[in-house]
């Protein structure tokens, strides 16, 4: 039977119960009301008829007059049609001849007293008949009344018991099974799939109890199919991890260590089973090295490991599943190698650099004591070979220069000599330097620089060295008879900014990103043009040594806009 027809069962039954109850109360209702129409109807107007027979006699005891025979005939005809009771026919006949006889027999005083004695007394007697009838009838009434009320009591505590072991046991058969269903799914959800539901009834709850244990076992098996494989590829990814150079710790999303390899095991100092499972926070109260990890933005890290300084890079991957990141992975590099490498290219580079200065320089010294016509007349020739090896040293100069600076900001060797100074003592000396070389093009260099504008403080010399590379790089783009725009500028309350504008061809947008990475050439530029690719590197490098700003802007077509911001005073 299903579950549906169940229901219905059981408030039919219900309904059933119910029309049971109010049967018996009217079977009973009606029982008690035909005892008391009995009652009333039949022996009640028997007894009245004989009392009103019994008052007309006793009006006029010698002669019965027209009103008193009309009122006994009428009385009498009416009890002799409303006889119920055994005897009670025979009385009333016998009553009927002696009032005939009294009423047609001329009797003497002493025959119609005789008469009168007797009709009294059998009126008498079938009142007396009537009311033992209707106490007889009163105590049926009674009976039956206790009788229903036992049997109604009795059927209506039963009805009770019934409807309440219904009501109490009928939820139960809907909600158990609903409840051991909740209990055993939410097992399955922590993965446990030996769940099973023994619903034995041959309902919709049995078909669901069957289909659950399918899924259960199907999903066991799934479990145990999958299980090998997954434990292989655990396996063979670990082999890979702990085979690999580079220190590798894994964080869930609630920051707890899932994994870490053998060489993040030995530079942290702890075995796995120490990582393993904690929260890294907490091991970083303790470690050194965890709290840099986790809270030191730094891209290179030096660690003292293995009895000797060795260099990391620090890379965090976010582990990101449907958009919603379920954890991080820390890579550290080792690039200690890479490292001594570098820095024997800066040693090497500013080695050479510094050596190259002292003969550049005295290259430049012989040429000026050749150009100087006491030692000797040159002819034509001689004097353009003398110009270009004078602009070769030149060139070769500002590039030892670079080379040198650069090698101070990779070692780490910068010296910055702060000072207060005036914005327009930058701009003076930077365009005094490039006066000669913005003339030989007919630029105008177009200055705006106010008066007001309060100091800055900043290491004069390396400001200048960056205003006269944006200068001149500006100057070097440009076509003839251009301008140049050098404005200087309040910029965000606490900056002053340096700007220089020119309208040349511009940079293309792909090379923005690009424009201050050493070496980095924009492609297309004239032989004239290019250089080292050294000198913006070099001025983000001595901006931000400042704690100041630099950047660019620059539409094709539209020219470039160089800038850089210092702190006021």
């Amino acid at each position: 039977m299903t579950i549906k027809n169940k229901l219905r069962a059981g408030f039919g039954f219900l309904f059933l119960l119910a029309l049971v109850s109010c049967g018996l109360s009217i079977y009973f209702l009606n029982r008690l009301s035909a005892d008391a129409r009995e009652i009333l109807k039949d022996n009640y107007k028997s007894v009245q008829y004989t009392k009103n027979m019994a008052d007309a006699i006793d009006a006029s005891p010698d002669v019965l007059n027209q009103d008193q025979v009309k009122q006994i005939d009428e009385n009498l005809s009416n009890q002799e049609h409303n006889i119920t009771e055994r005897g009670e026919r025979q009385l009333t006949a016998s009553l009927r001849s002696k009032y005939e006889t009294l009423k047609s027999s001329k009797l003497n005083s002493g025959e119609t007293t005789k008469l009168h004695s007797e009709i009294r007394k059998l009126l008498s007697d079938i009142m007396q008949l009537n009311m033992s009838a209707v106490e007889h009838k009163y105590t049926t009434a009674i009976n039956t009344a206790g009788s229903a009320k036992l049997l109604v009591a009795f059927t209506g505590s039963f009805l009770f018991l019934v409807a309440f072991s219904f009501v109490v046991n009928f939820p139960g058969y809907i909600a158990n099974p609903i409840k051991e269903l909740t209990e055993r799914i939410k097992e399955v959800s922590n993965r446990n799939y030996h769940q099973q539901l023994n619903f034995r009834s041959n309902d919709e709850f049995g078909e669901l109890g069957q289909a659950f244990n399918t899924m259960t076992r199907k999903l066991d098996e799934y479990e145990n199919s999958n299980l090998a494989s997954i434990l292989f590829e655990k396996r063979r990814i670990e082999t890979i991890i702990n085979s690999m150079h580079d220190a590798i710790l894994g964080l869930d999303e609630k920051s707890f260590v899932i994994f870490a390899n053998e060489v993040a095991c030995t530079l942290i100092g702890l075995p796995a089973k120490d990582l393993v499972g904690r929260y890294a926070p907490d091991i970083s109260l303790e470690n050194d090295l965890v709290r840099n990890l986790l809270v030191n933005d730094q891209h290179k890290m030096k660690i003292y490991a293995d009895n000797r300084e060795s260099f990391y890079s620090k890379e965090v991957l976010s582990v990101v599943n449907k958009e919603k990141v379920i954890g991080s992975v820390i890579i550290l590099k080792n690039i200690t190698e890479f490292q001594q490498l570098d820095e024997a290219k800066t040693n090497f580079i500013a080695t050479i650099s510094h050596e190259l200065k002292t003969p550049i320089s005295s290259i430049k010294m012989s040429l000026k004591l050749l150009e100087d016509n006491r030692i000797g007349q040159v002819n034509t020739e001689q004097k353009q070979l003398l110009e270009n090896i004078d602009e070769d040293a030149r060139r070769l100069l500002k590039i030892t220069s670079e080379l040198l600076d650069m090698a101070q900001v990779e070692t780490g060797k910068l010296q910055l000599n702060f000072g207060n100074t005036h914005p327009k003592n930058i701009v003076d000396y930077a365009v005094k330097a490039l006066k000669t070389t913005a003339e030989q093009k007919q630029i105008v260099l177009n200055i705006n620089c106010a008066e007001d504008l309060p100091d800055v403080r900043a290491d004069l010399d390396k400001t200048t060295w960056v205003l006269i590379n944006l200068l001149s790089n500006a100057i070097k783009y440009s076509h003839e008879k251009a301008v140049v725009d050098l404005t200087v500028k309040k910029h965000n309350g606490d900056e002053i900014e340096f700007s220089v504008q020119d309208h040349g061809q511009g940079i293309d947008q792909r090379y923005l990103s690009r424009i201050f990475e050493r070496y980095f050439k924009v492609p297309g530029a004239s032989a004239e043009q290019t250089g080292t690719g050294l000198g913006l590197a070099i001025a983000k490098d001595f901006i931000e040594a400042q704690s100041g700003k630099i950047g660019v802007e620059s539409e094709q077509g539209e020219g470039s806009r160089f800038y850089f911001t210092l702190k006021k005073i």
